[in-house]
């Protein structure tokens, strides 16, 4: 599957890295990842990962992206991972590249690269770059294992979401065949300070229910400026607030920014990908996001996957 990939690595003496904004654990981790996995095992060639950043991650070893010039594109393989649509790749500049590669996992939703890697079976673009290394027989140093690994539990929802599978435990052995520590992943992932505890408990009592099996909360402009955190903890973070209820099939998060209305849709029961494409979103089966253009928007949204769970 991976043949066309390894050719292009080998192709190139510059290779650059381009994952989502807002990165989550997977996004990261791939990049991290694809990064140590090339410089382990062709230590002559370049290699950066660049975007924008996230604080929730940032306990990530290799999260500091690399500042890097225009000039060194034109010359460069750039890959672009974890990303199902162009307006959603940070950094633009992955355009002016000599050849581009994407490996993704979500429902494909338009062309990106030169190259295009597409599988859904697998729970998280970690997985993908673990069976590459697999397949291609690559090392893994110590850091790209911890961070396919960090992926890979965040991604899958500490192995809970039914896209785990037994590839999913195949691949995951493979990566602890190289030492790391995962008390220190977890620690970092699943303990909270008290604040962030506070914060949680707000949005709990923010919990909409409706009478079809639809929770959602909604979060105004100013009340997300008021909270002194980043909108990927009040969106990403906040959305899962709601994935426990009984009775609760489809949730979804509505997070005014500058940028528009930032939605996490979750649901444990429906195939919600569509009405996010509609919404010009995307993602996967069960959970996917969108950014809207205002409240109306998201409130027809709402009525949309009310509808679908009816």
């Amino acid at each position: 599957m991976f043949e066309q990939v390894i050719e292009k690595i080998k192709q190139y003496n510059t290779i650059i890295i381009h994952r989502h904004k807002n990165p989550d654990g997977d996004a990261y981790g791939c990049q991290i990842g694809l990064k140590n996995i090339i410089t382990e095992n062709f230590p002559e060639k370049k290699v950066f990962a660049v975007g924008d950043a996230s604080r929730r991650f940032s306990f990530m070893e290799g999260s500091v992206m690399d500042e890097i010039p225009d000039d060194y594109y034109p010359s460069a393989l750039a890959i672009v991972l974890d990303t199902s649509a162009a307006a959603l790749i940070s950094d633009e500049r992955y355009k002016t590249a000599k050849e581009t590669v994407r490996i993704d996992h979500h429902i494909f939703c338009e062309q990106i690269c030169d190259v295009e890697i597409t599988d859904t079976s697998y729970e998280s673009c970690c997985g993908l770059i673990a069976e590459l290394a697999l397949e291609c027989g690559l090392r893994l140093n110590t850091l790209a294992a911890k961070s396919l690994y960090t992926g890979m539990v965040t991604d899958s929802g500490r192995f809970r979401y039914d896209s785990t599978s037994s590839d999913t435990h195949r691949l995951a052995s493979f990566i602890m065949k190289t030492k790391f520590d995962t008390s220190e992943i977890y620690s970092n992932l699943y303990v909270d300070d008290f604040e962030f505890i506070k914060l949680r408990a707000q949005f709990v009592l923010k919990i909409n229910l409706t009478d079809c099996g639809v929770a959602y909360i909604y979060t105004t402009l100013d009340e997300a400026k008021s909270y002194g955190v980043d909108t990927f903890t009040i969106s990403r973070g906040m959305v899962n607030t709601m994935g426990e209820i009984k009775g609760i099939n489809t949730w979804v998060n509505f997070t005014e920014s500058d940028e528009g209305v930032l939605t996490e849709i979750r649901s444990s029961k429906h195939n919600i990908n569509p009405i996010a494409v509609k919404y010009g979103g995307g993602g996967h089966a069960k959970a996917s996001g969108a950014t809207l253009k205002n409240k109306e928007e998201a409130m027809r949204m709402l009525e949309d996957l009310k509808a679908l769970n009816m």
